[in-house]
């Protein structure tokens, strides 16, 4: 794979987070420069052990060309034992010396030191040259060494013909304590670049997360939202391409909070334009329908009387569901309400609808005294209002309707129960929705559970299906505690 392509895998979208993008992307050159300050380390280290160990080289080599000394045509070579022992005495880092005359005829010291090259280059007497080599290996399973010469030639006495004689002394040294030298600098210069490195690196996250902060603050307050809250994004303090974003978004849900607002309007509009024809068709129909005798005609009429009532009761919940949108429930007033109270005024107002459907409706007097809840009055009476109509609806004649209030775990608990054939699992969660019914009897239009959802909702509170043995069906609405009065 090219190096474009290991790229995209390392720094793609879909791999990893902004934060981890932008780390690595600014890890990436600190890692460069950290290999490329090793490599400059160890050749600044390699230099400084070259320049010292060449220093003690030269100092070498010339006091072993002090040591020998011209006597007419030969030499004199004043090196005592001990000094040879000395040179010798570390096997880790031993100094080799030899001494030819002419260069090449050894004369004295270590035969395996490798010669000055290139062999062709014309000697410079009295000046020490310096180069790297190769010691023969010493003996038939030994190693070549790698060692640092210095070579000095010089001139003595005189040839019987009258020419003056050529000699080279030669002290080696091996490269592997200089190799060690290098490498030891170069960890001791790597060490605290590498701690600041780290250093480096953990700044730049906490930079990286300090910048980010209103990015992450942005997706918390996107996150947290219900989906019909348009409201705009509220984001201080943020830098200037992020308030370029939030400006965009907020663009956006003005402009998708004003679609929204005309149509629920123009819903709004239409059932209340609907609600006085309706209304009129009905008493219409009521007074034809006692007004004639004929069956033919009254069967109709009585059709068209059901006709209008259902579509009076689908206008009046429309109405009850604009009123329980968000932007609507947020203009509504709340006070504090007692649930039992409230439930028991409820409850007693439709007893006689309960008796003309043949029901048996009463409110569970077994957790009496006042269950303060901070809820819109109006609302609170639709949501409980449908749950109470729906069970007289659906549970059928004979029916046993009993709604409880209890507080229970720092919750107020309104529950309505019911013995009739309840709702299947299977469509417990397709109530909740718009216009959906779980069976065919009845004349409902299938809003009412959802403005009791969307009721409870606005009111930080939640509603539940359950099941009541042997059969039967209980809804259970949970709102929060209101604060002790003060």
């Amino acid at each position: 794979m090219n190096l474009k392509g290991c790229l995209r895998r390392m720094f793609g979208p879909a791999r990893h987070s902004l934060a981890r993008q932008l780390l690595l992307w600014m890890l990436l050159p600190q890692l460069v420069l950290w290999i490329a300050g090793g490599v400059a380390a160890y050749r600044f280290a390699a230099g400084y052990a070259n320049e010292a160990i060449d220093a003690s080289l030269l100092q070498a080599s010339r006091a072993l060309a002090r040591q020998l000394k011209p006597v007419g045509s030969g030499l004199l070579i004043d090196f005592p034992r001990a000094a040879q022992d000395v040179l010798e005495a570390d096997p880790d880092d031993r100094i080799y010396y030899m001494v030819s005359s002419p260069p090449g005829q050894f004369i004295l010291g270590n035969q395996a030191l490798p010669p000055p090259y290139p062999a062709t280059t014309p000697p410079v007497y009295g000046e020490p040259r310096l180069y790297d080599g190769e010691m023969e290996p010493e003996g038939p399973t030994g190693v070549a060494r790698r060692v640092r010469v210095a070579a000095l030639y010089l001139r003595y006495g005189e040839s019987p013909e009258g020419e003056m004689q050529t000699m080279l002394v030669q002290v080696a040294r091996s490269s592997a304590n200089r190799e060690e030298l290098a490498r030891r600098i170069m960890v001791d210069m790597l060490l605290p670049l590498s701690s600041l490195i780290l250093l480096m690196t953990l700044i730049v996250w906490v930079g990286i997360r300090a910048g980010l902060a209103p990015l992450a603050r942005l997706r918390d307050q996107v996150e947290g939202r219900a989906p019909a809250d348009l409201a705009p994004l509220q984001l201080e303090d943020a830098p200037r391409e992020l308030r370029s974003l939030v400006a965009a978004l907020n663009a956006l849900l003005t402009g998708a909070g004003q679609s929204v607002a005309a149509q629920k309007r123009f819903i709004g509009d239409a059932a209340h334009q609907l609600r006085t024809p309706l209304a009129g068709l009905k008493s219409q129909t009521e007074l034809a329908l006692q007004a004639t005798a004929d069956p033919v005609l009254r069967s109709r009429l009585q059709r068209v009387h059901e006709s209008a009532t259902r579509s009076a009761h689908l206008v009046t919940q429309l109405l009850t569901l604009a009123r329980a949108e968000p932007e609507a429930a947020s203009a509504q007033n709340r006070k504090r309400i007692d649930l039992h109270a409230f439930a028991q005024a409820l409850t007693a107002e439709l007893v006689p609808r309960a008796l003309r459907a043949g029901a048996d409706l009463g409110l569970d007097e077994s957790s009496p005294g006042p269950v303060w809840v901070l809820a819109n009055e109006l609302l609170l009476r639709e949501a409980l209002f449908n749950l109470i109509d729906n069970a007289l609806r659906y549970a059928g004649r004979g029916a046993e309707v009993t709604v409880g209030v209890a507080a229970q775990q720092g919750r107020a608990c309104l529950t309505v129960e019911d013995n009739g054939p309840g709702i299947p699992e299977t469509d417990r969660e397709r109530v909740w929705e718009r216009f959906v019914r779980a069976t065919d009897s009845g004349d409902g239009c299938g809003l009412g559970l959802a403005i009791v959802k969307e009721i409870v909702e606005r009111h930080e509170g939640s509603v539940a299906l359950e099941s009541v043995a042997p059969h039967g069906l209980r809804v259970r609405l949970e709102l929060p505690l209101a604060a002790p009065a003060a």
